[in-house]
């Protein structure tokens, strides 16, 4: 993330609350110098929709590059139901991964982030039932909140409140709810217990609508006001068309990059509601110190200090700055002087180039041990500073040194974690979620992006005679030897974890199955757990073999009927029984590392499921947890690469079968072709869950016959599900299909279906959304040669992992097929 600016001679470090990525995020002079600026700009702006990605890049990049408005992105959701472009994490999982990748976009547009409590469920044609599972009035509470908090003087809506030109109904819901808090958040009636928080009533100015192009559909006119957001930033060496592709850049979960763009670039918008702007966004709104009593002497102090900047010196603007802390000090009480406060101390801190850094030695610390923390201070500009103390969790260091020009100075503190500190664990994970929600119970951590560091070092420096603390988190520190120095942070672990292995065990016509608990002890202390399950009935359970981390078990059903058990561990450590916590790591390049808890449970799925066949090939896709349940179903699972794509090597497979978006993710499986339609030929059974790539075409070579793929989806899952071919071996062999293997499934039915089909295709189901016409295109067959072609748009990779009995049978026939085929 370092970047260099041409004739800009220096970089200097600027730390938030919490470090937003990998690699220290850096100010440059260029950067300072439009922070300056910015002291002078007392306008607000906040962008809302429902996901990540959702946001207009572009149009953010310039309200808080050129236009220096305090800018904020506020999305609805963590975007936790979409697909999984880089791994095979969903869900809650996912929306950890996303919500880093919001915070690494908005360090490059320059907005803040903000999240309501709601979770996305998945797509949905129906703004009702958006707004039904989230629970309406919990998360419009949320969105009145961020507007009390953020006080934005307008508000700026990406979709329209109408389903069909929003294209899915948390779209419109999230404009709905912004609308309805537009209204709600000046009104003392509405919320009132949000203002023992220290809010008040905040009644923006207006409410826009930025209309686009999207398809087919344009939803601009020219009677809409319009602003050329494509000009170019000489002070920053880019356009904001380059910008918002880089921002866009850092969404890798959803492959959603852009290109560059350079040259105009209009924006339109249209009133929705409040004051109506003929020219500006902010038309109306007074954005300079003229908003705050007695800020002209302000307005003076920021022109002087703009005035003489230094881009080769900036330390020389501290002095300055200083005086105009105290200057802003001065005012009455509010938003704006707690606002620019925040402001004018960054840029000391930045300006002052003084370094400070807390960090550890190892990325996990248990609860009752202790921690060592490295302390490391440096005045690169010869800045006259003094650090009076240092403060690392209990432990208070007295300094009382004036920081020599570039001399390092280094120190570490010892001290104990109590064993009542609170594991580090996303803020929105703490409780037990709702259908639709998280569960927060600290209000003022709603709408926060993502929560406190595990510990931070508040350092107290004296600068210009007032004492500023500046804080860093704790972190941990390390080198890669391909990816350099990399800072983490610093996770609190419980004293004990453990998990089981395999967290779902499938049992299958009445037959024992072995699964293991792991358990590890964290601490420095020696401390041996006692393991226990609990939750289990209707499965006999012995232990085989224990060891002191390992613990192997045999489970057999003792009733046949399909069922669902749950078990989690009980630990009982020196006398006392708690349940056990099972760490969850998720770890990609392009983001910090990521540690949250579950509790530690295992799922005991028992169905009569008869398979047929015994070896299958997987191709793995965007990501997902399909091999695993192929082996719990007692098949021979081998992941196949480019490499393994032969004819020799495939006569192997009773079945190969193809992950989600295979085809978008590997250009190589496109010349593979002929080599799989062949195995096909010879009788091997080719299955393919869904991709995009041919979307509405019928270009890319995926099955013997041509075929397109649609966006068709049906979002309802428990839609009917029609039987077009009852008699089809796919409905009959070897599990007999009926209307009950479709209970029970989760999020929705399916996507991207198969559009126009050859004749030589079969479709096996119908389904629909409610009010709409009946899809086929679930699930396609065709004979070829001896053997068998299939795509479907079924969600396989959310129904196995979760367990759905009716979808382990249905992918078992479908694995048979090419050992029956009858049609």
């Amino acid at each position: 993330m370092r970047r260099t600016i041409v004739l800009f001679l220096f970089q200097f470090l600027l730390l938030s609350s919490f470090l937003r990525a990998q690699n220290l995020q850096t100010i440059n002079s260029a950067e300072i110098f439009l922070r300056l600026k910015k002291l002078n700009v007392l306008g607000t702006v906040l962008y809302v929709a429902a996901h990540p990605d959702d946001e207009n890049s572009r149009l953010i990049a310039y309200l808080a590059k050129e236009k220096l408005y305090r800018t904020g992105y506020l999305s609805m959701t963590r975007g936790d139901g979409g697909q999984n472009l880089i791994g095979d994490e969903q869900g809650v999982e996912l929306g950890l991964i996303r919500t880093q990748e919001m915070l690494a976009a908005r360090s490059i547009d320059g907005a803040e982030q903000f999240f309501s409590r709601a979770f996305d469920f998945g797509f949905t044609k129906s703004t009702d039932e958006a707004m039904k599972i989230w629970d309406k009035q919990k998360i419009l509470s949320d969105v009145v909140w961020v507007l009390r908090k953020f006080q934005p003087d307008v508000i700026i809506t990406r979709f329209p409140e109408v389903f069909k030109m929003a294209y899915h109904g948390q779209h419109a819901a999230a404009s709905v709810l912004a609308h309805e808090a537009f209204l709600a958040a000046g009104d003392p009636t509405k919320f009132p217990e949000q203002f023992k928080y220290g809010v008040q009533p905040w009644k923006p100015k207006r409410l826009l609508w930025n209309t686009f192009v999207f398809g087919n559909i344009n939803t601009t006119s020219d009677d809409q006001m319009k602003i050329d957001v494509g000009i170019y930033n000489a002070i920053l060496g880019k356009s904001y068309g380059e910008i918002a592709a880089e921002s866009r850049t850092q969404h890798k979960s959803q492959g959603a990059a852009l290109p560059r763009t350079r040259g105009q670039a209009l924006e339109y918008f249209t009133a929705v509601d409040g004051e109506k702007a003929t020219s500006d966004l902010l038309d109306g709104v007074v954005t300079s110190w003229d908003r705050v009593e007695g800020g002209n002497k302000i307005k003076e102090l920021v022109d002087k200090l703009v005035k003489d900047y230094s881009l080769a010196s900036p330390e020389k603007s501290v002095t300055g700055l200083v005086n105009l802390y105290s200057a802003i000090s001065g005012l009455k009480d509010g938003y704006w002087k707690t606002q620019k406060l925040k402001e004018v101390q960054q840029l000391i801190e930045i300006c002052s180039g003084i370094w400070l850094e807390a960090t550890v030695e190892n990325p996990y610390v248990a609860q009752g041990d202790s921690l060592k923390v490295n302390i490391s201070m440096l005045n690169r500009l010869n800045t006259d500073a003094n650090v009076k103390s240092i403060t690392v969790g209990e432990a208070n260091i007295a300094f009382n040194q004036s920081l020599a020009f570039n001399k390092n100075y280094f120190l570490n503190k010892k001290f104990a974690v109590s064993d009542k500190k609170q594991i580090t664990q996303p803020y929105w994970l703490e409780e037990e979620m709702s259908p639709g929600s998280f569960n927060i119970k600290d209000q003022q951590m709603i709408g926060d992006p993502q929560g406190r560091p595990a510990y931070d070092a508040q350092f107290v420096v004296t600068i210009g005679g007032h004492d500023f603390t500046f804080t860093r988190p704790v972190q941990y520190k390390f080198l890669d030897e391909v990816r350099g120095e990399l800072y983490e942070p610093l996770t609190v672990l419980p004293a004990v974890t453990g998990q089981f292995d395999p967290e779902t065990i499938v049992f299958t016509s009445g037959n024992e199955k072995a699964f293991e608990v792991h358990t590890q002890n964290q601490s420095q202390r020696n401390i041996q757990p006692k393991v226990s399950l609990t939750g289990i009935n209707d499965i006999n359970v012995k232990a085989e073999n224990n060891s002191r981390t390992t613990l192997t078990y045999l489970a057999k059903p003792t009733k046949k009927e399909t069922a669902v058990f749950y078990s989690s561990i009980i630990v009982d450590e020196q006398g006392k029984a708690d349940s056990l916590k099972e760490i969850k790591t998720i770890s990609y390049n392009h983001i910090p590392r990521i540690d949250y808890f579950k509790n530690s449970t295992a799922k005991f799925i028992v169905t009569d499921v008869q398979t047929v066949g015994k070896k299958v090939g997987y191709i793995e896709g965007a990501g997902d947890k399909v091999p695993e349940a192929l082996q719990q179903m007692g098949y021979e699972v081998v992941l196949l690469k480019e490499r393994d794509i032969v004819p020799a090597n495939l006569k192997q497979f009773d079945a190969i079968v193809a992950g989600v978006r295979a085809y978008d993710v590997h250009d190589w499986l496109i010349g593979k072709y002929d080599i799989l339609m062949n195995y096909i030929h010879e009788g091997g059974n080719l299955i393919v869950q869904y991709n995009k790539e041919n979307l509405g075409s019928v270009k890319t070579k995926i099955g013997p016959y041509p075929f397109s793929i649609s966006n068709a989806r049906v979002t309802d899952e428990q839609a009917k599900v029609n039987f077009l071919l009852p008699d089809h071996p796919v409905l009959n062999y070897p599990n007999k299909i009926s209307d009950r293997d479709f209970d029970g499934w989760i999020q929705e039915r399916g996507t991207y279906f198969a559009g126009q089909t050859d004749s030589n295709y079969h479709a096996i189901f119908s389904m629909h959304d409610p009010n709409e016409a009946d899809q086929k295109g679930s699930l396609i067959i065709g004979g070829y040669g001896k053997g068998v072609f299939v795509y479907t748009g079924l969600v396989f990779f959310r129904e196995l992992p979760a367990g759905v009995s009716g979808a382990y049978r249905l992918m078992a026939n479908i694995i048979a097929l090419n050992h029956k085929r009858g049609f």
